[in-house]
């Protein structure tokens, strides 16, 4: 999907109105442990957001967009400026650099994929899980 399309989509353009992911709301850090053994099961795909930043809005919504991955992957959604404790405790308990934003794949119990910026592909992240 191009970068213009994102930013300056039409109303006509129901595809790119309707959201193809439900998020999970990741507010507590003893999700993180839930996480980690859903992630036995399913992989997991947290998306670190900052609400202040436009890039990572625009982040947001292409993967958003473009997501198709529900049946293979539960996601979870990280405001990292209310919740800033839990993104210090992901960086910490996962061995990742913190970024927004960020994309990262839990499977097994560790993270197996961590992207941001420009780098999160929906297409990428389909070919790990």
């Amino acid at each position: 999907m191009s970068f213009f399309k994102n930013v300056f989509n039409s109303s006509d353009d129901k595809d790119l109105n309707e959201k193809k992911i439900t998020w999970n709301e990741l507010t507590d850090l003893g999700q993180l442990n839930e996480i980690i053994a859903m992630s036995n099961e399913k992989p997991v795909a947290i998306f670190k957001h900052s609400t202040r930043c436009s890039v990572s809005r625009m982040a947001l919504k292409q993967f958003e967009n473009e997501f198709n991955s529900s049946d293979k992957v539960t996601p979870y959604f990280l405001d990292l400026i209310e919740y800033r404790a839990i993104s210090n405790e992901i960086a910490s308990r996962f061995g990742v650099t913190h970024q927004s934003p960020q994309l990262i794949l839990v499977k097994e119990g560790k993270a197996i994929y961590n992207v941001s910026h420009s780098d999160i592909d929906t297409e990428e992240l389909d070919k790990r899980v």
